[in-house]
């Protein structure tokens, strides 16, 4: 008989387990399926925003469109001033450049920091991580007296100055950081069979770095297309606006039209969606392979 109540009693207690249990994940699930609905909700309220016209979302915002239309999208992309494509290219164009030369710098010298031991060694590693607790916007006034000084301002190329130099502490951080875990027995195998120190650098080390150069590179994507400060100070003539100063004419000094606004943020979010979907298996990976390396 006892041996029967220790058995019943053990069974209740993990059919009570077992109970607690499931209503923890079920308690749990319900908050993050919460938490996920209000991430998604704000782009379908966009979506479905940018179908109204203008009145109509005036009289009442949260409501479904009766008559949807792509009036705004067509007024947009027809209309010669607004120039929106050209702005999207425009950051394309800055974006991808910047990216490339901030993965390349980075890559180099956070190998060099982290691998050649010379005097100036720890002092460019100090000057790097004090590059990090600056604040970006406390420069804006320095920079643009530079710019305009020096003749560098409202170029196609300006952006790319100021992108590359304040990524490049945070990312030559990361590099750093993850070429100190690789064993160094790669570059002495390679140095025995004869390798030279640029292929070692660019066929050997190169590939095993590629989860951190694809983490630097995603978190500078968004950097560099987001960008909004240093592109409102530094480029005046409209043939040079990138994204952010192009949504900007869309709103008014005493009203704005936000169906039109988020007509033309969907329209300028496409190619960041585009390449979040195209690359996603390789950003999950880097980013997950970055932190853990790292």
């Amino acid at each position: 008989m006892a041996k029967e109540m220790k058995m019943t009693k053990v069974e209740d207690n993990s059919a009570g387990t077992r109970v607690k249990r499931g209503v923890l994940t079920v308690v749990i699930n319900f908050f993050l399926w919460f938490f996920s609905l209000t991430c998604i909700f704000p782009l379908f309220w966009m979506l479905y925003s940018s179908l109204k016209e203008k009145r109509v979302f005036n009289k009442d915002i949260m409501s479904l469109p009766k008559e949807p239309t792509l009036a705004n999208y067509t007024k947009i992309l027809s209309n010669k001033d607004y120039r929106l494509m050209q702005s999207v290219g425009n950051s394309a164009r800055t974006t991808i450049l910047s990216v490339l030369l901030i993965v390349i710098i980075a890559f180099i010298v956070g190998y060099i920091l982290s691998r050649v031991d010379f005097i100036l060694n720890k002092p460019l590693y100090i000057m790097f991580l004090m590059g990090m607790l600056i604040p970006i916007h406390s420069l804006m006034v320095p920079i643009y007296i530079i710019f305009s000084k020096m003749g560098l301002s409202n170029h196609w190329y300006t952006l790319l100055l100021p992108y590359v130099s304040f990524a490049l502490p945070m990312s030559i951080f990361l590099v750093q950081g993850y070429v100190k875990g690789i064993p160094t027995e790669l570059e002495e195998a390679a140095a025995i069979d004869g390798s030279t120190f640029s292929k070692t650098l660019f066929g050997i080390i190169l590939p095993v770095c590629k989860p951190i150069l694809v983490t630097v590179a995603i978190i500078n994507v968004f950097s560099c297309w987001n960008e909004f400060s240093f592109a409102l100070i530094l480029i005046k003539d409209r043939a040079l606006y990138t994204v952010p100063l192009g949504l900007k004419q869309f709103t008014g000094q005493f009203s704005s039209d936000y169906p039109k606004i988020m007509a033309a943020m969907l329209i300028t979010m496409a190619p960041i969606v585009v390449f979040y979907f195209a690359f996603s298996k390789q950003i999950i990976k880097g980013m997950v392979a970055g932190a853990v390396k790292g």
